[in-house]
């Protein structure tokens, strides 16, 4: 398959970006995204040049890493898969795809196709743990646990912090991937003792990293990887509201 790319290549934080093009040709149809990426930077090499410099890690759907925006969406237009689950065969020979950054504010481009995350992993810092000693395992049946709640809490936790649903926001909203953490969290026993200071830490932390706010218009939900539901960003503003209420009157 042949492909032509308009490809985001910007050398430094502060330099000026622009989108070259470059001849993806005669690459096999099984081959996943970031192995066409690989063929093409093998052959920017071998002509001396400068090769694309894009995000990976394990390339099974699971880090989050691959975080590219191609023709426009988040991941690519199948839902429910990362950049790297992508496969070519999901295109047409002679397609041009335009490849870029995830654009945001708090996720400054650091170097072509690769951004600064560091934002989410400030969030979690800022709440989303569990301080209490737990001490040694117990029981599993010791603490009983609503199936409901413990269906969705796993659903929220399965949040890889990609930020794919920052990128599609028009508003570069964190909310789904902070709801998320957050609930996963503040629906199991263990974590609701710290449910109000969770709530509180770390939505101020998302404001104070420059995130937009939610309009509720379910891009992130849409271009989700792990499909999570927009329903976290609800339980969100219900517990930021009643953590804000019981803070005020305190």
């Amino acid at each position: 398959m042949n492909f032509t790319l308009k490809v985001w290549r910007q050398r430094s934080p502060n330099a000026k970006g622009q989108i070259e093009t470059y001849e993806a040709q005669d690459i096999p149809a099984d081959a996943s995204f970031l192995e066409m990426l690989d063929i093409v930077n093998e052959r920017i090499v071998e002509g001396g040049g400068e090769p694309i410099h894009f995000d990976h890690d394990c390339r099974e759907g699971i880090c989050g890493m691959c975080s590219l925006t191609i023709n426009g969406i988040p991941h690519g237009k199948d839902s429910g898969i990362t950049t790297c689950q992508l496969h070519m065969r999901k295109f047409s020979d002679g397609d041009t795809i335009f490849i870029e950054p995830f654009r945001a504010r708090a996720f400054p481009i650091l170097r072509d196709l690769v951004v600064d995350r560091s934002a989410f992993d400030r969030i979690i810092a800022a709440g989303g743990f569990i301080s209490v000693r737990t001490g040694s395992a117990v029981e599993a049946n010791s603490l009983p646990v609503p199936k409901d709640d413990a269906d969705a809490s796993f659903d929220a936790a399965a949040c890889i912090g990609c930020g794919a649903c920052v990128a599609a926001c028009k508003n570069a909203s964190a909310m789904l991937f902070v709801g998320a953490k957050a609930a996963h969290l503040n629906l199991l026993p263990q974590g609701k003792p710290e449910k109000d200071r969770r709530a509180l830490a770390m939505v101020r932390q998302m404001d104070a990293e420059g995130f937009g706010n939610c309009t509720n218009q379910y891009e992130c939900e849409a271009v989700c990887p792990k499909s999570i539901s927009a329903t976290v960003i609800a339980k969100l503003n219900r517990d930021y509201t009643v953590a804000s209420v019981k803070e005020a009157v305190c």
